[in-house]
């Protein structure tokens, strides 16, 4: 045991020692610390007018180009990127040479389309361009050899795309690949009520959900989007009334597969489907997104009635991908082709005229030349009006990619002999002079007419006439080809407006509200139509200081840790020179 001490301290500060230092002491030794000058390289350490000290560069000034492969749901996520850096006073530009930095946004589904978003980040470095590359490609495989270097914004975190592009213009890399969570449980998603910009300002794309149930054997997707992650219904319904408000008149709703919303939250699709139509205005339409038969089969009835709704496209996307079993079976797909027909002849048959879009995969590892005739025999019983004929790619990772490959030749051959059979066909003909009611919301790719689609989701050309844009009107059939159809419209026919309010102008923030675009943000005022735009005299530190609405709460509570800190040290500072005095 310790002796006992042998003298009792009357106070804490008895504890110093004769021979420690004292508070004039310490604040002596302090007034007399000269700086030592460190010797550099002149030449090390010049930097040229095109490379300006990162401490030096205005964030919120610079021009972006932003460019999206794939699918909907990466669209969706591309437009609300677009939003946020406009809301910030980034300009968004169309024009990719004048940008200052390349935000690319990209897709794993298929090889072609990774090569294509491979040759824009060589082509952006030649161009001496900043970088910032997001999407499924890099969220899957972050460490590949041409990603080096580069800031990576993971699918769901777009809600920091701000913060990852200030970074990079500064030079340096930022890479946010994790998830986000709620209690340790995975959300959809980054917020839905974030500021983004509509390619097309009638139209509104919402991810119902985030990843999938399945395990599909070729899928490259799965590695980005993981497990099923679904959005609650309130949130949804916020969503689209507030596009309807901003004046959109047609919503898509998209998902990895939006068969299995709500399973992971005690839901499920036709559940949120009611919800939806109640807040449709009147010459308003919904287009439901791809959905697989296994999650489809369970709500059937309930589907076949909300297809039937007048307002609800009677539309459905259903990949059947192979009509063998024993390919299914290798793909993992988790059902059978009569699984597949259940739902095509059930809907077929409760749905007047619906349109049945699928997908095939031809060439798939193992497929034979019998497997593959079976596939044929389902496209010429059903006729699909739309039908996406993919080649199989191995993609890296996926264990499809270690089975034994069908010779690229013969996949070649299969995918033209099945085009060839498709194109054989011509679903529309037999609706020439028909009266259909169509709602107008696109121009078409060659500008010469505006695209517009009928209850079945088939496409009706109509004439550029800029009163039909956004409008639900009454057309004639005088013409039908493979894709489309064309259609006059009927004079003194009545005209739906489905718009509740004037669309956005093209370029113009959506989700801000009329409080974020007036209220003062530290002494400025944040202008947003169409983009926001950060004086030059505004200090740096100031500058750092400003926060976007939707990133205040984490902000704020770093912020006053901070000033807590400092509280501490000013009094401890203060405190010794008392003590001296």
């Amino acid at each position: 045991m310790p002796a006992a001490c042998d003298s009792v301290l009357e106070d804490i500060e008895d504890i110093v020692s004769a021979e420690d230092v004292k508070p004039h002491d310490r604040q002596f030794m302090r007034r007399n610390v000269f700086p030592k000058v460190r010797k550099r390289n002149s030449q090390k350490n010049v930097q040229t007018e095109d490379d300006p000290p990162s401490d030096s560069i205005i964030p919120g000034v610079q021009k972006i180009w932003i460019r999206t492969w794939g699918c909907s749901h990466n669209n969706s996520d591309g437009e609300y990127m677009a939003g946020q850096l406009a809301a910030y006073g980034y300009k968004i530009t169309d024009n990719s040479a004048e940008a200052d930095l390349w935000l690319l946004n990209s897709c794993t589904v298929k090889n072609p389309a990774e090569d294509h978003f491979r040759n824009s980040i060589k082509k952006a470095q030649e161009g001496k361009k900043k970088v910032v590359v997001a999407g499924c490609v890099p969220q899957a495989q972050p460490r590949q050899d041409y990603l080096k270097g580069l800031s990576i914004i993971g699918v769901q975190q777009i809600d920091r795309v701000v913060e990852v592009v200030e970074e990079t213009i500064k030079g340096h890399s930022v890479r946010l690949l994790g998830q986000k969570k709620d209690n340790g449980k995975r959300l959809g998603g980054a917020r839905l009520d974030l500021p983004k910009i509509r390619k097309n300002p009638l139209i509104e794309i919402i991810s119902i959900n985030t990843g999938c149930l399945n395990a599909c054997t070729y899928c490259k997707t799965k590695h980005a989007r993981g497990d099923l992650a679904s959005y609650p219904i309130e949130e949804l319904v916020d969503r689209a009334k507030q596009s309807f408000q901003e004046g959109v008149c047609e919503i898509w709703l998209t998902s990895e597969d939006t068969g299995a919303y709500g399973r992971d939250i005690g839901t499920d699709l036709p559940t949120l489907l009611w919800k939806l139509v109640e807040v449709i205005p009147e010459g308003a339409m919904l287009r439901l997104g791809m959905t697989n038969p296994p999650y489809i089969l369970e709500h059937l009835e309930e589907m076949a009635k909300i297809l039937n709704h007048p307002r609800v496209y009677a539309f459905l996307h259903i990949p059947v991908q192979s009509a063998s079993d024993s390919v299914l079976m290798d793909m993992k797909r988790e059902y059978c082709v009569a699984d597949f027909k259940q739902v095509v002849d059930f809907l077929k048959e409760k749905v007047p005229g619906i349109t049945i879009a699928t997908d095939i995969i031809c060439g798939f590892p193992g497929e034979t030349d019998e497997d593959f005739q079976e596939t044929m025999k389902l496209v010429e019983l059903y006729r699909f009006p739309s039908l996406f004929i993919n080649q199989f790619y191995p993609r890296p990772g996926t264990p499809a990619a270690k089975m034994p490959q069908v010779p690229a030749a013969v996949k070649k051959q299969r995918t033209k002999d099945l085009s060839q059979l498709f194109h054989s066909y011509s679903p529309y003909d037999h609706k020439v002079g028909e009266r259909q009611r169509v709602l107008v919301t696109e121009e078409s790719f060659d500008c010469n007419y505006y695209v517009a689609h009928n209850p079945l989701y088939e496409q009706v050309l109509v004439p550029k006439d800029p009163l039909l844009m956004g409008k639900m009107v009454e057309v004639n059939i005088y013409e039908a080809g493979k894709h489309f159809m064309k259609g006059q419209p009927v004079p003194d026919a009545r005209v739906h407006t489905a718009s509740i309010n004037r669309p956005l102008a093209k370029g113009e923030v959506s989700g801000l509200t009329e409080e974020f675009r007036c209220a003062p943000q530290n002494g400025r005022n944040w202008k947003a139509h169409p983009s926001a735009e950060i004086p030059v005299k505004t200090p740096l530190s100031s500058w750092m200081a400003l926060q976007l609405p939707w990133q205040q709460g984490g902000g704020l509570k770093i912020l006053s840790a901070s000033l807590a800190l400092l509280a501490v040290l000013v009094m401890f500072y203060y405190g010794g020179m008392k003590t001296e005095l």
